[in-house]
């Protein structure tokens, strides 16, 4: 694997949640670091999630507008991984092994097929490592 790395949706939600400053902060690193080496990326599963969970669920939702502007500056530039019937094979076989739901297996089967080493979520089994990815708590 190489030196490449996957957002998982909660990095992203979290660049927007001023409730939680300290996370908000590491988000927003996480996210323009990824922007400015290249090597950071999400899924159009990721952008999927991320979208409805903004138009929906933040506490000041976004303008459709804002939205636009930051899947055309943000989501899109990182979105590297598209829907493939080898991702979703993978995907069964990773919530098969690990007991994962099937999305949170995409979400992991969307990291290898991207050749990326390190995952960052919140939501995963932090330190473990599934198909040559380990899951990283960029919160802890």
């Amino acid at each position: 694997m190489s030196g490449r790395y996957f957002l998982d949706t909660n990095i992203l939600v979290y660049s927007f949640d001023h409730s939680c400053p300290e996370k908000q902060k590491r988000a927003v690193g996480l996210i323009d670091a990824a922007i400015e080496d290249g090597a950071g990326v999400i899924s159009s599963q990721v952008v999927q999630e991320f979208l409805n969970v903004a138009m929906r669920k933040f506490a000041v939702k976004l303008t459709p507008r804002d939205l636009r502007m930051y899947l055309e500056d943000v989501l899109l530039p990182l979105c590297a991984v598209y829907p493939a019937a080898r991702i979703y094979a993978r995907a069964l076989d990773i919530s098969d092994e690990s007991g994962y739901s099937f999305y949170d297996a995409m979400i992991l089967a969307g990291a290898r097929e991207a050749g990326c080493g390190v995952i960052y979520s919140e939501d995963l089994q932090h330190g473990r490592t599934l198909g040559g990815v380990k899951i990283v708590n960029p919160f802890t």
